[in-house]
């Protein structure tokens, strides 16, 4: 069964990499409940996760992109790819998952954690300076890229608590075949694929209205 290793709230620290001056990019686990809700909408700092903000408000947070998971079986093939360990969080997600592929999950799955939250899935991480900084590898951004494993954003339809060893049980799948991670392809290495993204109804609407206007 699908599981939630993991839940992890970010630690303020300094960040060179960007104007904003602090990021929250450094997620570590937590032990016990952690109550999850609906954030509103983007440009507060506001994310899913009880103790966690953003603070590139322009670019994170809100209610589309409340909750990033990251699967631990991704961390593990960077983890043998880069030659260092990874813990989980690492990558700035709020949650590990196991045994769920994350990036085939389909935008507008849902996913039901513990007895409570359901969360939907609306679409890849796009990574940033703050990412490449992070990691400190050189040609990181492109690196990642060319994988095409970016994680997914999720928001909140029911609110609740989550804690490390709970179940994820994916409760729905829309009629399509428009995945996190083609989505993530269409929108950096393969505007091709872009079309395809039209029927993907739980996309977040900046991100269709960037997808009609390069479609035409």
């Amino acid at each position: 069964m699908p599981l939630l290793q993991s839940v992890n709230v970010g630690v303020p620290r300094d960040n060179p990499w960007k104007t904003s001056g602090t990021t929250g990019i450094d997620k570590r686990p937590v032990s016990g409940p952690v109550a999850v809700r609906a954030p509103g909408p983007k440009g507060t700092g506001a994310v899913g996760l009880a103790g966690d903000r953003v603070y590139d408000i322009r670019h994170h947070g809100g209610d589309d992109q409340a909750v990033y998971a990251y699967a631990r079986e991704g961390l593990d093939r960077w983890a043998e790819r880069l030659g260092r360990p990874l813990s989980d969080g690492v990558f700035g997600e709020n949650m590990t998952t196991t045994g769920l592929d994350v990036d085939g999950a389909l935008v507008g799955e849902r996913w039901r954690i513990g007895a409570d939250v359901v969360l939907e899935v609306s679409g890849p991480r796009i990574p940033c300076g703050t990412f490449q900084g992070w990691m400190a590898e050189s040609g990181w951004l492109r690196t990642f890229t060319a994988a095409a494993e970016p994680g997914a954003y999720l928001r909140v339809l029911e609110p609740g608590e989550i804690q490390a060893g709970d179940g994820v049980t994916v409760v729905h799948r829309p009629d399509h075949d428009v995945t996190v991670a083609l989505v993530f392809r269409a929108l950096t290495t393969n505007p091709d694929l872009l079309p395809r993204l039209l029927v993907a109804d739980a996309l977040p609407a900046e991100d269709m209205a960037t997808v009609r206007r390069r479609v035409g």
